[in-house]
C-alpha cells in the first residue's frame, strides 16, 4: 500500500485566503479604532482644547497682573502698555478676552500701597513681572510636544514673545 497522504480538501491549518481576509480586517480595525490624535499630531482634541483654554485664561491673568503693575506705579504705563496689548492680543489668539484697563483720574495718581502682589518699588515689580512672563514662557514651552501642529506653533510663537518681554522688562537690569 502507497503511504497515506492528505487530500487537499482535507488539509489542516488555514487557507491563503483566509489568512489575506484576516490580515485585511485586522487592518481595517485598527485604522478604525485609532482615537483622536493618533494621526502623529501628538494631541487629542480635548487634551489641546485644555491647553488653549489654559494658555487663554494664563493670558488673561498676566494682562491682570500687567494693570495691577500700571495701577500701582503709574510711571511704568507708557512702558508696559504696548506689552500689555501683545499679551492680551495672545489671551484672543487663545480664545480668550480681556477688558479694557480701568482708566479714571483716581489711577493717575499713585496710590497709598500698592495692589496685592505688586511690590512697592518699580524695579521690583518689573522683575515680578518679567518672571511671571518668563515662567509662563517655560511652561507653553514645554506643552510644544503635546499638542497638533497649529497649536504648537501659536504657542510657541507666543512663548517667544514672552522671552521677548522678559528681555524688555529687564532691560537696563545687567
Amino acid at each position: 500500500m502507497p503511504p497515506f497522504t492528505s487530500s487537499p480538501r482535507t488539509r489542516r491549518g488555514p487557507r491563503r485566503r483566509s489568512l489575506l481576509a484576516s490580515a485585511a480586517g485586522a487592518a481595517l480595525l485598527v485604522g478604525c479604532s485609532s482615537g483622536p490624535g493618533s494621526d502623529g499630531t501628538g494631541g487629542s482634541p480635548p487634551a489641546a482644547a485644555r491647553v488653549r483654554a489654559r494658555a487663554a485664561r494664563d493670558s488673561e491673568r498676566l494682562a491682570a497682573r500687567y494693570d495691577a503693575v500700571m495701577a500701582a506705579h503709574p510711571g511704568l504705563a507708557a512702558r508696559l502698555r504696548p506689552l500689555r496689548e501683545e499679551v492680551v492680543r495672545h489671551a484672543e489668539a487663545f480664545g480668550g478676552t480681556v477688558a479694557a484697563p480701568r482708566t479714571s483720574p483716581a489711577q493717575a495718581a499713585p496710590p497709598v500701597s500698592p495692589p496685592p502682589g505688586v511690590p512697592g518699588n518699580e524695579k521690583d515689580a518689573l522683575a515680578g513681572l518679567a518672571a511671571a512672563e518668563r515662567e509662563l514662557t517655560g511652561r507653553r514651552t514645554g506643552a510644544l510636544a503635546g499638542v497638533p501642529g497649529e497649536l504648537a506653533r501659536l504657542l510657541a510663537s507666543v512663548a517667544a514673545a514672552g522671552a521677548a518681554h522678559v528681555y524688555l522688562l529687564t532691560e537696563g537690569d545687567g
